[in-house]
């Protein structure tokens, strides 16, 4: 054998583990087609971080606003995107470099699985013992009359001038969080929504919160809503031509726009048009698809080996194995039933290494913090209060500690969490909508992951003023009962 472990895909499903191996002493090679570390690296969670910065900065100023604020904090969307791209173009380089520290082989092009022993690139095929397959998800697009018009999340994160109006469809991670950067920059935008809800996997009544917000800062909401097609009102030159980010050579110190791609990642005042089945017709510049996203496994061979797959992966036992027993899927690609998270992948490679090695029983989580990074920030972990609410085993208490604590919050008002607790009063689940909820979730997911007693946490003594601070001590009302 060539190898004794081939991962299709370079991003964390796939890297972070084959380190661990490699150190143990087994030949690896990473494959990768595009660019090295993946969509969260290259064209996803490091762009929409970057970008979404500033807006939540502004959200905050805003909160001063009669009480000390002078002047408007303005963002200048042209040169943060440079920032932006010059920040990324960096990555995929960055990461070639870590791979050769690990002593990582690497191959550029396409994965195709050709046996269960072996995976062609381009002209090459290589022989290994376990084959992973770690290539991701992959935004879908529907398959409507107009759908070339439809731009991706890839696009909006690398588009030089916001639209002045969006149309998206779809209101999940995606939707939402766009929406919040286009609310903030005082821009107006159409979501159009399948069904009742918007972010369904989170608290709906700080969801509700959230939809108010954008409501006033000029987003409009279409529930219940099934879009029948797209049409364009100017002429665009070959718009299936997608635009492409290319690695010229693995030496090479940019990351270069591929030279036949003709579309126009741009906005066209009023150019498009989306027609609902309803008969609801919008009109906008730009349209976004952001109704989820599915496997991406077409074209690499799985049919060789016998290998299936639906929208959620490639269906995997307790050891991330498939059907075919030296076969494995890590990350998102993997139908777990987890959600399909950059840090659950993390989790997931590291374990597979175990695994690989002999080292492992099957895999299990700890509680996964989940946050939709609108504006505020909303967060989920542990048990949900919506499965609280409907169980005598669970009581769920309301901690309004940006109501007591605002001026230590920077004037953030608003900020609460709800807390579930059992029959025990040990705390098992949270919801959080704060502008910082992302750690206030964190705290949760290590309180309940370690079994922190209320007790416990009344004990300790910490930073203040911190939001963590200030939430923890609200919880002596649930310890004290009063």
């Amino acid at each position: 054998m060539d190898y004794d472990v081939i991962y299709i895909g370079s991003g964390n499903a796939a890297w972070q583990g084959g380190r661990f191996l490699r150190k143990a002493g087994l030949k690896i090679l990473i494959i990768e087609e595009s660019l090295y570390g993946g969509a969260c690296a290259n064209r996803g969670c490091n762009s929409k971080a970057l970008l979404d910065a500033p807006y939540e900065i502004k959200a905050l100023a805003d909160n001063f606003e009669g009480v000390g604020k002078a002047g408007n904090f303005e963002v200048n969307w042209s040169d943060l995107m440079k920032f932006k791209q010059k920040r990324i173009a960096g990555m995929s380089l960055f990461l070639d470099g870590k791979f050769d520290e690990y002593d990582l082989d690497v191959a550029h092009g396409k994965g195709v699985i050709v046996d269960e022993h072996t995976v062609q690139v381009g002209e090459k095929q290589f022989t290994t013992d376990k084959i992973v397959i770690c290539t991701g998800l992959k935004p879908i697009i529907p398959d409507i009359k107009g759908k070339e018009y439809l731009h991706d999340s890839t696009d909006f994160l690398d588009i030089s001038e916001l639209p002045k109006h969006t149309i998206i469809i779809g209101a999940g991670f995606v939707g939402m969080e766009f929406a919040s950067i286009l609310a903030e920059a005082g821009l107006t935008a159409d979501v159009i929504i399948r069904g009742e809800m918007a972010l369904k996997y989170f608290h709906q009544p700080y969801v509700q919160n959230i939809i108010e917000i954008l409501k006033q800062k000029g987003i409009r909401f279409h529930f219940n809503q099934k879009v029948r097609e797209v049409t364009c009102d100017v002429e665009i030159e070959n718009p299936e031509a997608k635009v492409l980010n290319v690695v010229q050579g693995l030496n090479s110190d940019e990351m270069l726009r591929d030279p036949e791609a003709k579309l126009d990642n741009k906005a066209y005042d009023n150019a498009f048009t989306v027609n609902c089945e309803s008969g609801l017709s919008l009109k906008g510049d730009y349209v976004i698809s952001a109704i989820g996203r599915t496997a991406n496994v077409e074209d690499i061979g799985l049919e060789n080996v016998g290998l299936t797959y639906t929208k959620q992966g490639i269906k995997v036992n307790g050891h991330l194995q498939s059907e075919v027993p030296n076969i494995y899927a890590c990350g998102d690609v993997a139908d777990t039933g987890i959600a399909k998270l950059v840090t659950v992948a993390i989790h997931q490679s590291k374990y597979l290494a175990k695994e690989l090695l002999g080292d492992a029983d099957e895999i299990t989580y700890p509680v996964v913090p989940a946050v939709a990074y609108t504006i505020p920030r909303i967060a989920t972990v542990g048990v949900p209060a919506y499965i609280a609410t409907q169980s005598d085993e669970y009581e769920v208490h309301r901690i309004r500690y940006g109501r007591s604590y605002s001026l230590e919050l920077k004037n953030d008002r608003t900020a609460e969490a709800k807390v579930i607790v059992d029959k025990d009063f040990q705390i098992v689940g949270a919801e959080i909508y704060a502008a910082d909820a992302e750690n206030v979730a964190n705290m949760f997911a290590f309180i309940i992951n370690k079994k922190i007693t209320l007790e416990e946490l009344d004990y300790m003594i910490y930073a203040f003023p911190s939001s963590s601070s200030v939430c923890l001590y609200k919880l002596h009302n649930i310890h004290y009962k009063f």
